[in-house]
């Protein structure tokens, strides 16, 4: 039987502020408790997990039998984005934060990228996504200037009308900005955000695409690709690793259309990693500070999960897990440095609490080796024993 791992990444469900949480502006942040305080959440499906078995998340209920190798994990990385997160999870610690512009982009890199596209740049601050259309989307559509912005995270964004500037043109803008932004000025996503019109006001459409950064040495999706297995990326995995590493992959639009694909690809026939981000959590939920939407998701994906149990084979194992917090509920409507919950579940998983553990790389280790694929990264292998 082929060994088949099934990584789902609850895009910034974390479970609580690190220690060092303050040195990145970070205070009362616990993504999940928060949503767990909405009248709409439910977790009956990871509660028999053992998710409320985590260390402190005692605001869920305990199980005495859980089905499922619980522990969380903390990152050693300095940053608390999507690209930091998702690669220390595929096995590379990044000792240094990526550049962020708190007063806006350099005016050599604007007048650059101006030069190179041929309009005008609006914005160059930091800014929320919904309300930068808001507040330049007017000017935007007379003059036809690209809405340039970031944020707290290491992003440079486009935002562009649809009728103005076509998806694929938004797309080549980024591409050019992708280019530009080296050495210091490196940052980890440029993100198109295209933008449309809908009963007289600005809404971002779901034809967002985000470039990274190549990964600076071999991930884990390098490791096993190159050992002939299968590594399939659902969501805007394909993305986060810029194809590195990947043989197969499916753009996703939505949660529900992730969790579909994920079920779809349990009638695959391959050996190797089905890596999934479900980013709806994030984007539509933590950065609009909508605690009961984050709440909805999360119960959503809860109600989902026994489907996707119920059709596992024998040699398959899930494994769910987060890339950094996103506090619906805190003063910010960034990111936030929390701990990120690991489950893992399979018939060759001994269920029981692992603990606190240092590095999301972790995973990385116990996925290379269940895989017997040989990868060198810093992790302990303290998942060792959870394997029957």
């Amino acid at each position: 039987m082929s060994k088949r791992v099934f990584l789902i990444v609850l895009d910034s469900c974390g479970i609580g502020e690190m220690p060092d949480a303050s040195d990145f502006g970070d205070k009362d942040c616990n993504t999940l408790k928060r949503i767990s305080e909405s009248e709409f959440f439910s977790c009956e499906n990871t509660v028999k997990m053992g998710i409320g078995n985590i260390d402190t998340c005692d605001y869920l209920p305990k199980v005495a039998n859980p089905l499922a190798a619980v522990g969380r994990l903390a990152e050693k990385s300095m940053g608390k984005d999507t690209t930091i997160g998702h690669w220390e999870i595929a096995g590379i610690v990044s000792e240094r934060a990526m550049p962020t512009f708190t007063e806006g982009f350099p005016k050599e890199v604007i007048d650059e990228f101006s030069r190179q596209t041929g309009r005008g740049v609006l914005c160059n601050k930091p800014y929320s996504g919904t309300e930068v259309i808001k507040d330049f989307g007017e000017e935007h559509i007379k003059t036809g200037d690209l809405i340039v912005y970031t944020s707290a995270d290491s992003v440079f964004q486009i935002a562009a009308h649809e009728d103005i500037i076509p998806i694929e043109t938004l797309y080549e803008y980024c591409r050019i900005a992708r280019k530009l932004l080296c050495g210091e000025n490196a940052v980890g996503r440029v993100i198109a955000r295209p933008f449309t019109t809908i009963n007289g006001e600005f809404k971002r459409t779901a034809d967002r695409h985000d470039f990274s950064l190549n990964p600076p040495r071999k991930t884990m999706l390098d490791a096993i690709s190159e050992n002939g297995k299968t590594v399939y990326a659902v969501g805007k995995i394909f993305d986060i690793f810029a194809g590195q590493g990947i043989t197969e992959h499916t753009f996703t639009h939505s949660n529900t259309e992730g969790m579909a694909t994920a079920l779809d690809a349990l009638n695959k026939d391959f050996e190797g990693l089905c890596f999934v981000n479900l980013v709806d959590f994030d984007m539509l939920y933590g950065h609009r500070q909508d605690i009961d939407g984050y709440a909805k998701a999360f119960s959503k994906f809860d109600r989902w999960l026994p489907s996707f149990i119920e059709n596992m084979k024998k040699d398959d194992i899930l494994m769910i897990t987060a890339d950094h917090g996103c506090d619906p509920g805190d003063d910010s409507t960034d990111h936030s440095r929390e701990y990120v919950p690991l489950i893992i579940y399979g018939e060759n998983i001994k269920p029981h609490n692992v603990g606190t553990l240092e590095g999301f790389s972790e995973i990385a280790a116990f996925i290379t080796e269940y895989l017997n694929v040989p990868f060198e990264c810093t992790a302990k292998g303290s998942l060792k024993e959870i394997l029957r």
